[in-house]
């Protein structure tokens, strides 16, 4: 049962730090603020540094990459890793541009990450080293699929063996993994690709839930995901425009409670 975890969060309503996308970086803040945690942004390198040590999480997002701001995410990335801080990795774009690539591949070499969260393209570049993808989204061809599944949940395995981080790579079908378990998760809307910032907003999220459950990290990442998709579909209504989605979205997290979770999440986990 994964609505334990967001309780927790609610319990503890932990400060997390985002280094993140400038375009969503208000919905990210309100979308904390609805799961019960406390959102900080900081991005300065002088800034960055200091912030992340009063904060009990980190989540970085290269969405809107620039150089002093890729000073500041190692900066204050190697202090979130000396102080044992949930730290996450949001590598938006990877594979859409050679500084983009570049950046989140010495991001996942320098740093330890409990999570890297993205998209099926961003995931494969990390990976693989090289990728592409159609501008910040996933090239279709790399879409999981109930026919590649079992391949694709085998990759991600790998990929988290490799890199000792929890890999959630998200989509129309989510996966949430660890070396040796991974969460088929099923929630969620195809509307939501029409927000900017579901993601992003899913990031911040789950640096919480990682936070308020260090014991539990592969599940609270899972739980944060089924979250985030089971809002998708309570908030839907087929005449909400793109904008008022959004807030609805925000809107049902903050009543979600974790009997909410456990009634709606719809996920299996494979070994």
């Amino acid at each position: 049962m994964l609505g334990v975890y967001l309780d927790n969060v609610r319990k503890v309503s932990p400060l997390i730090h985002n280094i993140t996308n400038y375009v969503t970086v208000n919905d990210v803040a309100n979308v904390l603020l609805a799961c019960g945690a406390s959102p900080i942004m900081a991005d300065d390198p002088d800034d960055a540094e200091e912030i992340t040590a009063i904060c009990s999480g980190l989540n970085i997002n290269i969405g809107t990459l620039n150089t002093r701001t890729i000073a500041s995410m190692f900066r204050a990335g190697a202090k979130a890793q000396e102080l044992g801080h949930a730290l996450l990795l949001d590598p938006v774009g990877a594979g859409a541009s050679t500084l983009r690539t570049k950046t989140a591949l010495d991001l996942v070499k320098s740093l330890k990450f409990d999570v890297i969260r993205g998209n099926a393209s961003e995931i494969k570049t990390l990976a693989l080293g090289t990728g592409t993808t159609h501008g910040v989204d996933a090239d279709k061809a790399d879409a999981v699929s109930d026919d590649n599944l079992a391949f694709m949940a085998d990759f991600v395995r790998d990929f988290a063996r490799s890199t000792g981080s929890i890999i959630a790579l998200t989509g129309a079908i989510d996966l949430v993994a660890d070396a040796s378990r991974c969460f088929v998760i099923r929630n969620g809307r195809p509307e939501m690709g029409r927000i900017t910032g579901t993601g992003c907003q899913l990031s911040g999220i789950m640096t919480a839930f990682t936070a308020a459950n260090p014991e539990h990290k592969l599940e609270a990442a899972a739980s944060a995901v089924a979250v985030m998709g089971l809002a998708g579909e309570l908030a839907f209504n087929a005449h909400n425009g793109n904008a008022t989605y959004r807030n609805k979205i925000i809107d049902a997290i903050y009543f979600f409670t974790g009997d909410v979770i456990d009634g709606g999440a719809r996920y299996e986990i494979l070994q």
